[in-house]
């Protein structure tokens, strides 16, 4: 192997490894024959695309920082080329880039990215089934704040996000456990910030299973007996309703006699005040007209209460209606899941076991019972107060906790059956000692998994979720995805998705580097360990000498910045 060239000094060492493997991918020249409208006076559009996934990939905080870095990106000719360009363009081209894009333009770039992924996704979802025999999934949402006083990002809005109330956007992501990275982004969405967790369960369910191409088996049985069961109940509501129509007559019959008996005694009153008056006569404790006005009195007082009897009716016949129609509703719903559950089975050559694990933001009463009769095996918490008391109460003679971790005791029951929940769960009450404070949390659980039998087991199980929180994490302070670098709806987008593919494409270069160069630095060639922010942070901030040759490049590292 000869050199073509003498040696380039580069100032960032790993994003010309990243090149190389991007090119191997054929990433570079899919994205470059993604069409786009705008014009291409120096750069192309494509190229600040791809220079704009570089500077992710080199953990910029902000997008000036292309260009007016101590080393800027942009003048690093030999990043230029391990990426197969002709040049970098300034950081305002990019930027009017990002904004100039249009929605198709971007989902274009999705398509590119999910492609270059499949083989990698579907590699490691064969290699779990086969190890675990089933795959672990989980799901989160992430706040993505800006200033609370900012008018210029799109649909940004205010809602929850770190604990407290800020201006941003939501995004919905999904990381499937994998054997070889340990983690892996199968899907990440967009959403404006006042987006809640409890609406995004299924779409993020549905979202994977299409990346994946695999699902398991839908529990039609399971939800043909909550339908049968549901059913059942119709006669019943249907007499309530009934009842409460005929209590609703009868009460306005009521309220209407008494409403002309006052009438009648008010005209009475009223003559005998006029009578009165034309004989200057002085009204007696027990005369005509007394008598006349005790007994509107009594009717007046008898109005009050049929009127509240009226109330009370028309209320139960609303409470009726609400109830028959949240039934139809219910059964219309579940009724098309059937429908589309069944066609799911019949297409479904090669079910799966697999595991969706999420926090108490998605825990509602539907999003469990939706996730049980997709097939999932669940870990989650119950949302709000849905089981708030029920469990202290059933735990308060309890003396016997066991302990599951460092400050941290459960007490567990399995298979419970909840009077508004259609199928037994496994529950737990979690409490922890934090100081002179103690907190209490709840598990769930539906699945094969015989969690009640061994608390530690099921404690550490759901608590692995926090390899989710960890990516997330990870995106905002290597990838610095708190700092959004754009302010148009595409860029913004375009962000979060190369954020996403930033840390897999991490991930997967670290293997494809372990495999062909030895020379690395101690722990980066563990794929399952592999460092990414020392690679990001470090490494693609690194001096080294580029020697280019026909089948490559060579890398000699001058310098690893510790600081």
């Amino acid at each position: 192997m000869s050199e073509a060239e003498a040696p380039h000094l580069t100032h960032h060492a790993m994003l010309i490894a990243w090149g190389q493997f991007a090119q191997c991918l054929g990433l570079v020249k899919q994205i470059e024959a993604i069409p786009m409208q705008q014009k291409a006076v120096e750069h192309s559009p494509q190229a600040k695309v791809l220079e704009f996934l570089v500077a992710n990939l080199a953990g910029l905080r902000h997008l000036k920082e292309i260009s007016l870095a101590a080393h800027p990106l942009d003048q690093d000719q030999a990043v230029v080329r391990a990426w197969g360009q002709k040049g970098w363009a300034d950081y305002s081209g990019v930027s009017r880039t990002l904004a100039a894009l249009s929605d198709g333009e971007t989902e274009a770039i999705r398509k590119v990215l999910g492609q270059i992924s499949t083989p990698f996704i579907e590699k490691e979802a064969l290699l779990a089934l086969k190890q675990e025999g089933r795959l672990v999934l989980d799901g989160d949402l992430s706040g993505r704040p800006v200033s609370d006083t900012s008018q210029t990002y799109p649909e940004a809005a205010f809602g929850h996000m770190n604990d407290c109330v800020r201006l941003g956007y939501q995004a919905a992501l999904v990381s499937l456990h994998s054997p070889t990275y340990g983690r892996h982004w199968l899907s990440v969405s967009q959403h404006p910030g006042d987006t809640v967790s409890c609406t995004e369960a299924e779409p993020m369910v549905r979202r994977s299973e299409a990346i994946l191409g695999l699902r398991p088996m839908r529990r039609v049985d399971l939800l043909c007996k909550r339908l049968e069961e549901l059913e059942s109940s119709q006669s019943s509501l249907r007499e309530a309703h009934e009842q409460a129509i005929q209590s609703l007559q009868e009460a306005q019959r009521r309220a209407e006699e008494v409403r002309q008996q006052v009438a009648v005694w008010e005209q009475k009153v009223q003559e005998s005040e006029m009578a009165y008056q034309a004989r200057q006569r002085l009204e007696r404790p027990f005369s005509q007209l007394a008598q006349s006005r005790a007994k509107l009195a009594l009717y007046q007082k008898r109005q009050k209460r049929r009127e509240a009897v009226l109330n009370q009716a028309e209320r139960r016949l609303k409470r009726s209606e609400r109830d028959w129609q949240a039934w139809q509703s219910e059964v219309s719903l579940l009724h098309q899941r059937l429908e589309q559950f069944e066609e799911d089975n019949r297409t479904n050559t090669a079910p799966i076991q697999a595991v969706f694990r999420l926090d108490a933001g998605f825990g509602t009463a539907e999003n469990i019972a939706l996730l049980i009769e997709m097939g999932y095996e669940v870990y989650s918490k119950p949302h709000g107060n849905w089981l708030a008391g029920r469990l202290e109460h059933r735990a308060k003679d309890i003396t016997a906790w066991e302990r599951v971790g460092e400050n941290a005791e459960m007490v567990g029951w399995g298979a419970l059956s909840l009077a508004d929940f259609p199928y037994p769960l496994d529950l737990a009450l979690e409490r922890f000692h934090t100081g002179q404070q103690l907190r209490e949390g709840s598990l769930i659980h539906f699945g094969p998994d015989q969690v009640a039998s061994d608390l530690p087991a099921w404690f550490e199980r759901y608590n692995q979720r926090q390899t989710i929180e960890a990516g997330n994490k990870e995106e905002k302070q290597v990838f610095e995805l708190h700092h959004l670098k754009v302010r148009s709806r595409s860029g913004l987008w375009l962000q979060e998705l190369f954020v996403a593919f930033a840390a897999n494409f991490v991930r997967w270069a670290t293997l494809w580097l372990s495999q062909d160069c030895a020379n690395l630095p101690e722990g980066w060639l563990d794929p399952l360990q592999p460092h990414i922010k020392e690679q990001v942070k470090i490494g693609a901030q690194s001096f080294a000498w580029v020697s280019w040759y026909e089948q490559g490049c060579m890398l000699s590292l001058l310098l690893w910045c510790q600081g």
